[in-house]
């Protein structure tokens, strides 16, 4: 049974004020200056990306995917443009102990039909050995094409957890823009739909209304335990694994030293 307040404009505690249409459309419009300002200055970042100088490499040094050992030209598949995420990996840990955030990105990155068609191809790369980069491919049931870049260096190989994006000018490979940290969210949409709800990620650092419950850490979504409860204990998994067929409750990460 549900109340009716003898005010239905009283605020409600840790709510966003209640308004009427007319006053919500009018902070509405006042927002959406700001809105477009930031759309504006985004344009004009991505302007001065396009203008960065590039980095010539060996595109002949070979990676290793689901076909053996490739040239990384192979990764361009005939395309001259090609955007990378490095996946960061914990050898030998099982499929719930590898990189949560990782596995998060990875996971939106599924199809890159649309990139395709815009002439960009996209792989993911990562420094696991590749017997256990195809076993963890084949149980997310992932797609786009996987590499181990285990002992290549930069910028192929190198630091993980990037997005990096190469240019192609017949058999010559070009480094041109490489990001990572809070950098790498636009592969992950989901942050930017948090971000329009009145909760958004419901973390600590976030700036909200008064009267608003503590946000948690950051990233404290990233794992979640069977019963979808977060947690970053040894009962969880990365969010999506819950939907892979055959993935339980685990009691241990597996993981030994630092991810690669």
């Amino acid at each position: 049974m549900t109340t009716t307040p003898s005010d239905p404009n009283a605020p409600l505690p840790g709510r966003p004020p209640i308004a009427d249409l007319a006053t919500w459309q009018a902070a509405r419009d006042e927002l959406l200056v700001r809105e477009k300002a930031h759309t504006h200055e985004g344009d004009a970042i991505a302007a001065a990306r396009r203008r960065l100088p590039m980095v010539e490499f060996d595109g002949t040094v070979e990676v290793v995917g689901a076909d053996g050992p490739v040239p990384f030209l192979d990764l361009f598949q005939g395309r001259d443009e090609l955007v990378v995420y490095k996946h960061m990996w914990w050898d030998g840990a099982p499929h719930q102990g590898q990189c949560e955030g990782c596995t998060v990105t990875a996971w939106h990155l599924k199809d890159a039909v649309y990139l395709n068609a815009r002439g960009v191809s996209s792989a993911i790369l990562t420094t696991g050995p590749w017997e256990e980069v195809a076993s963890f491919v084949d149980f997310m049931g992932y797609t786009q094409p996987w590499y181990s870049v285990r002992g290549v260096d930069e910028p192929i190989g190198g630091a993980m957890g990037y997005l990096t994006s190469f240019l192609r000018d017949g058999d010559r490979v070009f480094l041109t823009y490489s990001t990572t940290g809070r950098g790498t969210e636009p592969a992950s949409g989901s942050f930017a739909l948090l971000d329009m709800t009145p909760h958004g990620r419901g973390e600590a650092w976030e700036d909200n209304p008064e009267g608003r419950p503590e946000g948690q850490g950051p990233c404290w979504y990233w794992r979640a335990d069977a019963d979808g409860n977060a947690t970053w204990g040894p009962t969880g998994r990365p969010v999506p694994q819950w939907t892979r067929p055959g993935a339980g409750p685990e009691d241990t990460l597996g993981r030994q030293g630092d991810h690669h």
